[in-house]
């Protein structure tokens, strides 16, 4: 097929153009051989600074544009290689981490990097503590003490001291966290705004070394970047990536088979099964670590008995929504940790049955029922899956309304703990259990201005004695026995939390035949595009 003219521009360099990102139409073209072009579903994006992006696609960005210190090897995501460190070590006692940077390493700008960046990465990271803040600041470190407990030793190395003896694996897994992402100092300094340390800056533009570099971003419609000739790694085979929002799944394999896009990342089974005909087209898959969810927020009465909320989990019939629309694409799961994580389980405890969720809706005195809103993104499957439960619901005479919105709109709602009912996903932020324990089973307070803002504590779940529990486990140097801490956590979780977990996801990706090399992670920022190359 022939280039279009819009497409033609797209490949030039004024696409790259740090103010703006030209616009690529929906007309019949193939794309440019050094550019791919991604359709997916990136309305979640709410910020691309490391310090505070903490949904998906926010995620996968950063991931392609930071390094760390160290990462998870891609291809045994157990074991931990070294990323701007060289080599590193831990204390006799386990408090203090010393890494060694490779020598002559340099950001994006051109500035070399030096241990002073790592501590100026983590002294941002904690004192705007956003979202992802927790990851670094369960260790003790605070905007009180970064700089005396994260120190450059020379410049080329540092080392972080942490405030209890955690297991060696645990503290090098977070350090794989976005977050944990080292940013160009002196060029984020040079955009510092009322002492923000640049975070409204960082939100639309990058300060990394990694393999690719942010060439823009507009809100829901798409973002740019262009390849790191100089990455650690070795160049990108691809000189742009290009991801355009694209929310209707139908669009998206439009796009595809008529060569638009070369990828199409949010196809369900509808869509997967005439494009695994079409030869010209092919399907990639991926376990991912996500749980597909519903937070129930205690603060509304009926949600705060336990009755009404094992009821809901009677309610839902996951066979049935794995069956009609998430088949392929979802795996029916029932606990808190993913498959393949220490301590997971298989447990599945419950099946869509009404006869034993209108006995515990009476025993809550409900027997009539109750009226109950659901914020949902505008996205699939999840109006799809609301849709089905609205309708399952409906069997023990539970009214649920739905409020359909944009995925930062309903997030920033959750965050807020003014919702009823969310459905969403959680992803791990670095691969140890204590990543979905932590914030499926931690509310170290309850109060509406809490420090520790876990997805306990969007719900208002207030339990101190599995909080206690949940703390000590990551201390646990015994592996068995942190492993069967786990187990027995997620038995209880399953029996008396505010979550239905319905699912876990298995990440797949349809594309043309012709483009290789994209790589679908155990988690968002593992799905690197730096190996995708064109035929």
């Amino acid at each position: 097929m022939r280039m279009n003219r819009r497409l033609a521009m797209a490949a030039g360099a004024a696409l790259f153009a740090t103010t703006a990102i030209v616009s690529i139409t929906p007309s019949f073209a193939q794309t440019p051989r050094d550019t791919v072009v991604m359709a997916k579903q990136i309305d979640d994006i709410i910020s691309l600074d490391p310090a505070e992006v903490f949904e998906f696609s926010g995620s996968e960005v950063t991931g392609n544009i930071y390094d760390r210190l160290v990462n998870y090897d891609v291809n045994d995501p157990s074991r931990i290689v070294g990323q701007l460190a060289e080599s590193w070590s831990a204390s006799a006692d386990g408090m203090t981490y010393t890494f060694k940077l490779r020598p002559n390493l340099k950001f994006h700008s051109g500035n070399p990097i030096t241990s002073a960046d790592v501590v100026y990465s983590f002294q941002r990271a904690v004192t705007l503590n956003k979202s992802p803040g927790f990851i670094i600041t369960q260790f003790g470190i605070n905007k009180d003490n970064v700089l005396d407990v994260v120190k450059a030793v020379d410049p080329q190395t540092v080392t972080i001291t942490v405030n209890k003896p955690y297991a060696t694996s645990f503290f090098l897994n977070c350090m794989t966290s976005d977050v944990a992402g080292i940013v160009d100092s002196k060029l984020v300094q040079a955009n510092v705004k009322d002492n923000d340390f640049g975070n409204e800056w960082m939100k639309r533009n990058s300060a990394g070394s990694g393999a690719y570099i942010l060439r823009g971003w507009r809100a829901n419609e798409q973002y740019a970047l262009e390849a790191n000739p100089n990455w650690i790694g070795g160049a990108p085979k691809t000189r742009r990536v290009i991801v355009r929002h694209v929310p209707e799944l139908a669009s998206q394999r439009l796009l595809l088979e008529k060569g638009d896009v070369d990828f199409a990342r949010n196809l369900l089974k509808d869509q997967l099964t005439p494009v695994s005909q079409n030869k010209d087209l092919k399907i990639d898959q991926g376990d991912k670590g996500y749980i597909l969810y519903l937070g129930l927020n205690t603060k509304n009465p009926n949600l705060a008995k336990p009755e009404v909320r094992e009821a809901l989990k009677w309610l839902t019939d996951y066979e049935a929504i794995e069956r009609n629309i998430t088949q392929g694409t979802y795996a029916t799961h029932q606990s808190f940790l993913p498959k393949g994580f220490l301590g997971a389980i298989s447990d599945k405890p419950y099946r869509y049955d009404v006869a034993k969720a209108k006995a515990l809706l009476e025993k809550a005195g409900l027997k009539d029922g109750f009226t109950v809103t659901m914020d949902v993104r505008n996205a699939s499957p999840f109006t799809d899956i609301a849709q089905a439960l609205q309708a399952q619901w409906a069997a023990a005479g539970i009214k649920l309304e739905l409020l359909p919105g944009e995925g930062r709109a309903t997030l920033t709602k959750y965050r807020a703990r003014t919702h009823d009912i969310y459905i969403g996903q959680w992803g791990p932020d670095y691969l140890d259990p204590h990543t979905n324990a932590e914030t499926f089973a931690i509310n170290e307070s309850n109060a509406d201005d809490a420090r520790s803002k876990t997805l306990a504590w969007r719900n208002a779940w207030d339990i101190p004695e599995m909080t206690k529990k949940t703390l000590a486990n990551v201390l646990e140097r015994d592996t068995e026995k942190r492993k069967a801490v786990y187990e027995e956590l997620q038995r209880e979780h399953q029996k008396t939390s505010p979550f239905v977990i319905i699912s876990q996801q298995i990440e797949v990706t349809a594309s043309r035949k012709n483009v290789t090399g994209f790589r679908i992670g155990p988690s968002s920022s593992g799905n690197y595009y730096w190996n995708i190359v064109k035929g």
